[in-house]
């Protein structure tokens, strides 16, 4: 699984947002408490992490600073109200429509070096930023360019897609199989695209949390065909972690100046029959 895990370049872009992840070993996650609210108030809890085993409050808390929430209409607005813990962050979070909800950190980070007057210096911000800029006269240039998503979808009371629909920007994965109504033993479909075009041929992996009860992680690594798409069943319910990593061009074309790696991860529910 360790190709599908956030890997270092990666783990730095998180580190730039916020989301300091310290070991290639180390996922982070976004974990409500449900992904199907039936109430007439509907609210859901969601926890966020940073742990060597899923869904394990054991390491560090996932900061929600720009956490993104697109409502069931596809109207977007940034989180308030996240509490930050010691091993995670915790919202509560009320769903004022009937639909489904999108929640979504991404972030489009910098990171690398050059030479100047001898000496190297290093860099890393936001795309864009005076920080990642380079200054004339720079050589040795390498750098990386880190595209990151991480979501859940929560449901309030029915489902809707218009939350789900692709922005065409990074490594997304685009639900066909509607992410609130996963039964165990029934097919799972997914559509992953990069920067809108299928994200064919792409390995993926998904993992069941709770690995502390089970002895071994569950994980099933699959692909995806020509269109982008793949179809998997899982045998028991639990909250599942999915997770990709695309690195951009030949092997070592990160360390070539203007090189790019994307992350996707998403939590998802999968219910009994």
């Amino acid at each position: 699984m360790q190709q599908l895990r956030f890997t270092k370049a990666a783990a730095l872009g998180l580190i730039l947002a916020g989301m300091s992840l310290t070991a290639q070993a180390h996922d982070a996650w976004l974990l409500p408490n449900s992904t199907m609210v039936d109430a007439k108030e509907a609210w859901v809890t969601l926890d966020a992490g940073i742990s060597n085993q899923l869904f394990e409050f054991n390491h560090a808390p996932l900061r929600l600073d720009n956490l993104m929430i697109t409502d069931p209409d596809g109207v977007t607005a940034k989180a308030e109200g996240a509490v930050l813990g010691k091993y995670r962050s915790t919202l509560d979070l009320r769903l004022p429509k009937d639909g489904t909800y999108r929640l979504a950190i991404v972030n489009n980070n910098v990171m690398g070096s050059y030479k100047l007057g001898g000496e190297t210096k290093r860099f890393r911000g936001p795309q864009g930023s005076p920080q990642v800029q380079v200054p004339a006269g720079a050589t040795e240039v390498q750098s990386t360019n880190v595209h990151t998503r991480l979501e859940t979808f929560v449901s309030a009371n029915k489902m809707n897609e218009t939350a789900l629909k692709p922005s065409g920007v990074g490594l997304e994965m685009v639900p066909v199989t509607h992410p609130s109504d996963l039964r165990v033993g029934e097919p799972i479909r997914v559509r992953f695209q990069l920067d809108g075009k299928p994200a064919a041929g792409m390995p993926f992996s998904v993992v069941p949390g709770t690995a502390k009860y089970r002895g071994s992680s569950g994980e099933q690594r699959l692909t995806t065909d020509a269109k982008g798409e793949a179809s998997f069943t899982v045998a028991t319910p639990n909250m599942y972690y999915l997770s990709a990593s695309v690195p951009h061009g030949e092997r070592g074309a990160a360390q070539q100046a203007g090189a790019k790696r994307y992350t996707y991860a998403a939590t998802f529910e999968v219910l009994p029959q």
